[in-house]
């Protein structure tokens, strides 16, 4: 069973689109492709500030359920606006095992339409949309989560990848 965005909600990706592909630099700043996990499946999910109380949750869910999800044959990419020197120092304090990377530009974020509206407190706010991807071995998305919640985030995803 897949889960799809809503439908005719645009720029919005959808199950069965390709994944826009890219390439960004890590904590250390190597540059990460998606590329390089052609042939696996890959969680791409997109936060939006390191070092924040959700983000943090988020982050250690997932390092602290990676042995999981990487035996069930996924590689998990963090991606955030911050710079390489914020994310290199949360990874280092919160012992991160997988890559977080780099989009200043926010290029990919839009591409994965996770740049938007939403709701903060009552306003209208243009900013990160917390979503999650999951990459299929060939490229395309089995999986277009948007406006995810952080905490319980990696439990409802191990649910749907019948992980759980």
């Amino acid at each position: 069973m897949t889960s799809a965005a809503p439908a005719a909600v645009p720029g919005r990706l959808a199950v069965g689109d390709a994944a826009p592909l890219f390439s960004l630099p890590d904590a250390s700043g190597d540059v990460v492709s998606l590329a390089d996990f052609a042939g696996r499946h890959v969680i791409v999910y997109f936060y939006p500030a390191a070092l924040t109380p959700a983000c943090t949750t988020q982050a250690c869910d997932f390092r602290d359920g990676l042995a999981a999800l990487t035996d069930a044959g996924y590689a998990v990419l963090g991606i955030s606006k911050d710079p390489v020197a914020t994310l290199g120092k949360f990874a280092e304090q919160e012992h991160l095992n997988f890559p977080v990377l780099s989009d200043e530009s926010l290029e990919v974020h839009r591409a994965y339409g996770a740049w938007g509206e939403k709701q903060l407190y009552g306003k209208t706010v243009t900013g990160v949309l917390r979503s999650t991807f999951v990459v299929g071995p060939d490229g395309v998305l089995e999986h277009a989560l948007y406006n995810v919640k952080a905490k319980g985030h990696l439990g409802m995803l191990r649910k749907k990848l019948k992980l759980a």
